[in-house]
């Protein structure tokens, strides 16, 4: 507490130098980081919902996720090749 209040009646905090704007919390950077622990909150409670809830076994979760993210890819992998051949053929 003492440090804290020396730091700021001696106005240390002015030789701080300031985060940059790339790592501040309102970035591109850091708002994708946070969306992404979001994410992987969400992909627990399902977990935890499918194996507690459904009784479905931890492999068939892993299982269930896995294909998610096999064609959540090959969704994107689609949309996105498609784009790029429909680029070269104009």
């Amino acid at each position: 507490k003492t440090d804290f209040i020396n730091f700021i009646s001696d106005q240390e905090w002015k030789s701080i130098e300031p985060v940059s704007s790339w790592f501040g919390p309102s970035s591109f950077l850091m708002s994708s980081m946070s969306a992404l622990f979001q994410l992987s909150m969400w992909i627990r409670h399902c977990h935890g919902y499918l194996t507690e809830n459904v009784g479905i076994p931890v492999w068939g979760s892993y299982a269930v996720f896995a294909l998610a993210t096999l064609f959540s890819g090959l969704i994107l992998g689609l949309v996105s090749g498609n784009r790029l051949s429909c680029d070269y053929c104009v």
